[in-house]
């Protein structure tokens, strides 16, 4: 079901209605009872998978509680298995198998593995299965740590996991966040509702008018990156920067909305991430949720910056290289994922040799009369753009195509799109208004009731007549 159709709202209005209905006791199993309907209208049989899942996590997480020493590990190590075992299953199985085909076939051998279409015909991925297998691992973890109390009822763990918002491209929450609200009394108050639904109205904003405009230029020209021009491609680079931000940050605005409306309080998941000023506090603002899970669950279990500097290095590249692999099984993605790791290995070196004077530039610094904190923002939004090529590119020798004519001089021709030139420039003025978002988010946290219906006639106005209602698939629910 995509947040981006009428049938969610249906579905949404259908669900705030009953949960305010029902007495406190039962809401939580109307959240789980709509939470698999919502999950189980993409594919039916996948929820069967995460059963089986959620089943052996909510065992693991009652005996990991109170078991000691070295079978408290294994168990712990049994639902880790388990999680990454089904996701690399399911995610992983061909892409390795390709490689090891790859390998197999330099020493003159055949690889007999199949792949797994070969053996289960027409298998697709199952939806948001990184997520939600990210967000099982937090919770025994965090009940192995001691961190968290094991959930008792097994219903509510399934909420946990379930909860229809946040289940097929997060935030990824913590069991600590999150499993005390499941319990917990939420009386109807307006103005925490009004909040949640200007938060989903800004999110439809985001989605219908700028990521899936933008989408009108991207596409054809990733699409056919053989006969496009530079100038093309280097547009179509600069408005998918905008549009994953919008279509991602947009799904994460409805899902932080639609719990808001139920009192159920969720992480901030990105803060206004292209107006950062280097590629450390880049990664601070966007995709909060997965950057604190690789920075809690593996980065600082590898080490962290406590060891020799050479493996504070080597730890950055693992983590990026795993959240590269997490987002996709293509080299592209790993690709995607190194330079980001790259990125922040020159910014620590640079910091280490260059004098804290220099290197904390503030908004007064002035580098030929521009301030020096807005040349480091264009040049993190460029180092951004640069990698978002391989994210977007169909393969990874299209990636370098597409690069290949964006930097070549004898390739900028006139822009050639199939929108007017004054729907470029209306984009060019969607982008403009990024920039006011942090006063957006603002408003929203202090809004009079006056002011709200204001602002929701006018968003929802906005989304009618200038939307673009394709109903276009999140990008992240290919994840």
């Amino acid at each position: 079901m995509l947040f981006n159709s009428l049938h969610f709202l249906l579905f949404f209005f259908f669900t705030t209605f009953a949960y305010y209905s029902l007495p406190p006791r039962r809401r939580w199993m109307l959240l789980l009872i709509v939470s698999c309907y919502f999950y189980m209208a993409f594919i039916l049989a996948y929820i069967a998978i995460l059963g089986v899942v959620i089943l052996i996590d909510y065992v693991a997480g009652l005996y990991i509680e109170r078991a000691h020493g070295s079978r408290r590990r294994l168990l712990l190590i049994i639902s880790l298995v388990a999680n990454i075992g089904l996701l690399a299953f399911f995610k992983y199985y061909d892409f390795f198998n390709e490689q090891l085909t790859a390998l197999l076939s330099g020493l003159s051998m055949q690889n007999p593995i199949p792949m797994l279409g070969d053996i289960l015909p027409g298998i697709v991925l199952p939806i948001g299965l990184s997520f939600h297998t990210f967000q099982s691992i937090s919770y025994t973890i965090e009940v192995y740590r001691g961190k968290q109390q094991a959930e008792k009822k097994l219903g509510v763990y399934a909420l946990y996991v379930l909860f229809y918002p946040q289940l097929v491209a997060g935030p990824i929450e913590r069991p600590q966040n999150m499993l005390h609200q499941f319990h917990e009394y939420h009386p109807f108050n307006w103005s925490q509702v009004r909040y949640g639904l200007l938060l989903i109205a800004g999110g439809f904003f985001k989605k219908v008018v700028i990521a899936d405009r933008m989408a009108l230029v991207v596409d054809p020209a990733f699409g056919n990156a053989g006969s496009t021009n530079g100038s093309t491609l280097l547009l179509a680079a600069v408005f998918y920067s905008i549009q994953i931000y919008c279509d991602f940050s947009g799904y994460t605005d409805i899902a932080i909305g639609a719990g808001q409306v139920l009192g159920i309080k969720m992480m901030r998941n990105f803060d206004t991430p292209y107006l950062s000023a280097s590629i450390a506090e880049f990664w601070r603002r966007w995709h909060i949720s997965l950057s604190t899970w690789f920075r809690d669950y593996v980065y600082i279990p590898l080490g962290g910056n406590r060891k020799s500097v050479a493996r504070t290095y080597l730890n950055t590249f693992t983590v990026f290289g795993l959240s590269g692999l997490w987002h996709g099984a293509d080299w592209k993605f790993i690709i995607w994922g190194l330079l980001h790791g790259f990125y922040l290995v020159i910014g620590q070196m640079w910091s280490q040799r260059s004098s804290s004077r220099f290197v904390a530039m503030t908004e007064k610094s002035v580098v030929g009369g521009m301030p020096a904190y807005r040349i480091n923002q264009l040049l993190t939004f460029a180092l951004v753009t640069f990698t978002w090529v391989f994210f977007r590119a169909a393969s990874t020798s299209d990636a370098f195509l597409i690069l290949g004519k964006i930097a070549s001089v004898n390739d900028y021709l006139p822009v050639q799109t199939m929108i007017e030139p004054a729907e470029i420039a209306f984009c060019t003025l969607l982008i403009g208004l990024l920039v006011v978002e942090p006063r957006w988010i603002r408003f929203t946290e202090r809004v009079t009731n006056r002011d709200f219906w204001v602002a929701m006639v006018l968003l929802l106005s906005v989304c009618y007549f200038f939307g673009v209602f394709t109903a276009n698939q999140f990008i992240y629910f290919q994840f």
